[in-house]
């Protein structure tokens, strides 16, 4: 384990404490930590977590919630970037060690900053599911809306892993079991051959993700929508998006759609 990552309680400030890691691939990882008790965030915002630099000084970037507003603990979701000032460090945690976390929770991918509708869709890569694995463990989505798309795209089939067995696993959850069914799971791959493929701008434009769920296509008057993943990914599904005629909207204007922008680049 890399020395670097445990650090003194007494030096290291806003210290939560690492309570499970799983690793799904050699470059994704999962993380829950202790919850603040003063934290109060709605499901889809993300906080500032990291670790102390090697001169001591808090090295931090922007990680979404994964875990829902009325979860214990906080859950996390994360690339390893080999040379990454934080994930190259931070990949090595283990339960028992500390991180830091800034408890000022922000974001735009929240229900209130869409206007009210009847179909809600997530689209996403890699990592960008997180928001949505917060979204969709949160009974007031399925309050919201009368049916949830999650359109989750990858390379592989392992790097799809976390997000199906969430899936799978809300069948079974106490406080989502009754809103499964409205659930429609809609994972791709990119490069590793699968039983779904193709990007979801692709998958969109054609028609085929309507096709294959059975359900019409995108019309203002009925579907919202949320989206996180590279600056390239936002800025071609906003076109698509907008192609429907949905407007992207914000906390403070809330319309059709909502992009996600603090991860944009930032080289963890």
């Amino acid at each position: 384990m890399n020395d670097s990552v445990t650090t003194p309680a007494k030096t290291l400030p806003d210290a939560q404490i690492v309570t499970a890691v799983r690793h799904w691939t050699d470059s994704l990882f999962s993380f829950r930590v202790t919850r603040p008790r003063t934290l109060r965030f709605r499901s889809g915002e993300f906080v500032m977590i990291g670790l102390l630099d090697d001169n001591g000084k808090p090295l931090l970037r922007a990680y979404s919630i994964a875990s829902p507003s009325w979860d214990e603990e906080l859950e996390f979701y994360s690339i390893k970037v080999p040379n990454g000032p934080l994930t190259s460090r931070l990949q090595h945690i283990q339960p028992g060690d500390q991180i830091i976390l800034r408890p000022k929770p922000v974001g735009t991918l929240v229900l209130d900053a869409l206007l009210p509708g009847e179909r809600l869709w997530f689209l996403a890569t890699g990592t960008g599911i997180a928001p949505f694995a917060s979204l969709m463990r949160d009974p007031e989505t399925y309050e919201r809306y009368e049916s949830v798309v999650m359109m989750h795209t990858c390379r592989t089939v392992a790097e799809l892993e976390y997000g199906r067995q969430l899936v799978d696993g809300l069948r079974d959850d106490p406080l989502i079991g009754e809103y499964a069914h409205k659930l429609k799971y809609y994972a791709t791959t990119t490069r590793e051959a699968s039983h779904r493929m193709g990007r979801i701008t692709d998958n969109l434009t054609s028609g085929k993700v309507f096709a294959d769920l059975g359900i019409p296509p995108m019309d203002r008057a009925t579907d919202r929508a949320m989206v996180c993943g590279s600056l390239a990914f936002n800025i071609d599904v906003k076109a698509v998006l907008e192609g429907f005629g949905l407007r992207e909207g914000a906390n403070s204007e809330p319309l059709e759609y909502v992009v996600e922008k603090a991860f944009v680049g930032d080289g963890v």
